[in-house]
């Protein structure tokens, strides 16, 4: 299974990154902002459900990896599932892992040791489409994670890995790799790589408009003549 892994991620075509500069500009808008733009420009609701909730505060972006994995009952143990594993060691620095488990809601996609190895190798979140566990080891790394919930199982034995940066669906959302994704404690917004310049752009005005908004409301203790001179809500 590791040799099959390892020519799977051999044959993926290099991966062309977003700039440091577009994703240190999408680290400083708020992601429902993000959201907001997509919807106005796309009419796209790329936004993942409530269910998706960091285990801390924390907000982050960066451009996806993404690993999925489908149900099967196996005594193989870890070299089932090593493509997950693999996908990790090859991940560049500021990428966000971004997994999904069919039916994983009582499943832990990671815990502490892979999310030990995320952070060392300098990724900057998970956002995983499964419970995790772990919970104490992971706010003491302080490495950003979003989930679906948490829970004290395992998915070795139980899930074999189905793939690495390919196109999915994570939380209801298509993540493509190299998309990217921008996270706070609002929730998780996927970006398409193609459009990312544009949605940044529109995100900006967007954040720019409400931050000016405000002194105004408190200005005029209200609400709707803001609305009325801005537009925006």
């Amino acid at each position: 299974m590791r040799t099959t892994a390892l020519l799977l991620f051999s044959c993926i075509p290099l991966l062309v990154q977003a700039s440091d500069n577009l994703i240190g500009e999408f680290r400083l808008v708020e992601v429902a902002s993000v959201a907001d733009a997509m919807e106005q420009l796309y009419g796209q609701r790329n936004y993942m459900t409530h269910q998706m909730r960091p285990i801390f505060p924390v907000k982050f972006a960066g451009p996806a990896v993404t690993v999925y994995l489908k149900k099967g009952e196996h005594k193989e143990g870890a070299p089932a599932s090593q493509g997950m594993l693999d996908a990790i060691d090859a991940a560049p620095a500021g990428s966000v892992y971004v997994m999904a488990l069919e039916d994983g809601a009582d499943i832990a996609g990671m815990g502490g040791l892979m999310a030990t190895a995320m952070k060392f190798r300098g990724l900057a979140g998970a956002v995983v489409d499964a419970a995790v566990r772990d919970v104490p080891q992971i706010r003491k790394l302080q490495f950003p994670v979003f989930s679906t919930g948490i829970a004290p199982s395992t998915s070795i034995n139980h899930y074999r890995f189905a793939g690495a940066n390919i196109p999915m669906v994570c939380n209801g959302v298509k993540v493509s790799p190299n998309d990217i994704i921008v996270a706070d404690e609002d929730g998780v917004a996927v970006v398409p790589r193609a459009h990312a310049e544009e949605i940044l752009k529109k995100a900006q005005q967007l954040d720019d408009t409400e931050h000016q908004m405000l002194p105004f409301i408190e200005k005029f203790r209200g609400i709707r003549e803001a609305v009325k001179k801005f537009g925006r809500i």
